[in-house]
């Protein structure tokens, strides 16, 4: 078995990327063939000591572009067609498998037109909804809400919903249809790999057919060593970007409104201003995985307000393992199980009062009752997420059978 990853990146700047390094890493330790498509420039260096071959396309994100080069580039990346194609014809033996991860930023829907020759034997990651929705989150974001909206119908089509403008939107269609172009929904893909079973209908009403999906659900760890004693700690905790979509505005007026203690960990366009206008809140910036653990081991719950229909949510996950009560949407498909687990409660965060009013219930329960809470959560096993060993030896599972059809 020879496996190739496919993915926008080499360098991890967010969580597809480093889902896409972490199977390398373990397909490597497993002693399986595996080579890296990036369609950035530079290998990464930790990679290759472990024996992973790299391919690099050369190519700079969209955000870095020009803008008429990202404009007309970014539809459809010619060179990245030409050199994936040329990886498949010098290197498949028919026991290859292709994955694909995050292909929006710099690949673009380009990547599926040279593997829609090797279909069966090719694996897409749903780390988003961008393979069925323009922008790629189910938003609305003018209105700053989900939106239910069937992809590219007149509905859609004739709502403005981008986060920049109009014409911005026109764009995010006209790729979407060179999506359905490169990426034919009644092609024999292997499998499309969702993150969580909730994103089965939204992908289903987009055209996909429900055979081809599979819930496999992201591999997460605590990232303290013990589970951290929620019961006697006071402030609540966000870790992630500081912009409107998280609901990082929503929580800060919730907190003010509860008189809670709230740290503000992550770093996005929304960060001076608020530091600015709530003084009583801690900001962080942006923080590696030892120092999110350190501010876990010092707060009561996690809070993760996500505005759009958040599809996992790692951090949740992440925080919970660590003993951490977590607050969630009602939007984030996480939220319910969570809910129904004894490991956090949902609410309407988009109310302040109901927002508040779930602070301040957390705030004060009992010690005893966030300490269940938070024990629950530390002894795992909820169905919630993979390990690491559960979630690679799925997907070599899966390319056993791919490649056995073929």
């Amino acid at each position: 078995m020879r496996v190739v990853i496919v993915n926008d990146a080499s360098v991890a700047r967010g969580g597809a990327t480093g889902l896409a390094l972490l199977q390398a890493r373990e397909l490597a330790a497993r002693g399986i063939e595996c080579t890296f498509f990036a369609a950035d420039r530079d290998p990464n260096p930790d990679l290759t000591s472990l024996g992973v071959t790299w391919r690099n396309a050369g190519a700079d994100p969209l955000m870095k572009a020009p803008p008429h080069v990202a404009a007309t580039r970014g539809l459809y990346n010619r060179k990245v067609a030409a050199e994936l194609s040329d990886l498949i014809a010098s290197h498949d033996d028919g026991k290859t498998v292709y994955h694909v991860h995050s292909w929006s930023k710099t690949l673009t829907a380009a990547v599926f037109a040279p593997l829609s020759d090797v279909a069966n034997r090719v694996f897409i990651h749903a780390h988003d909804f961008f393979l069925a929705c323009p922008n790629g989150g189910y938003m609305d974001y003018q209105a700053m809400e989900p939106c239910a909206r069937i992809p590219l119908s007149v509905d859609c089509l004739t709502t403005h919903c981008d986060k920049r403008s109009r014409a911005q939107k026109v764009w995010r269609v006209t790729r979407q249809l060179i999506l359905r172009r490169t990426l034919p929904r009644t092609a024999p893909w292997a499998r499309i790999l969702m993150i969580h079973p909730g994103m089965e209908p939204l992908l289903a009403q987009a055209g996909y057919p429900t055979d081809r999906l599979r819930a496999l659900r992201n591999p997460a760890t605590a990232p303290t060593e013990a589970r951290v004693e929620a019961e006697a700690n006071n402030t609540f905790l966000f870790v992630g970007r500081v912009e409107a979509e998280k609901g990082v505005e929503d929580l800060v007026e919730a907190a003010a409104e509860a008189d809670v203690p709230l740290v503000i960990a992550g770093e996005g366009p929304l960060r001076e201003a608020l530091a600015r206008r709530y003084p009583k809140v801690r900001f962080t910036g942006w923080l590696d995985r030892d120092a999110i653990a350190h501010e876990m081991a010092q707060a009561r719950a996690l809070v993760m307000p996500s505005r759009y229909p958040e599809p996992f949510g790692l951090v949740a996950a992440e925080a919970s393992l660590s003993g951490l009560p977590v607050i969630l949407s009602r939007t984030a498909l996480l939220g319910p199980e969570m809910e129904a687990a004894g490991l956090g409660f949902t609410c309407d965060t988009r109310n302040p009062a109901a927002f508040a009013a779930s602070l301040r219930k957390v705030a004060d329960m009992d010690a005893s009752e966030i300490r269940t809470m938070s024990e629950t959560g530390a002894r795992g096993a909820h169905g919630l997420c993979t390990t690491p060993d559960q979630w690679i030896d799925a997907q070599i599972e899966l390319y056993r059978a791919a490649i056995k059809a073929s």
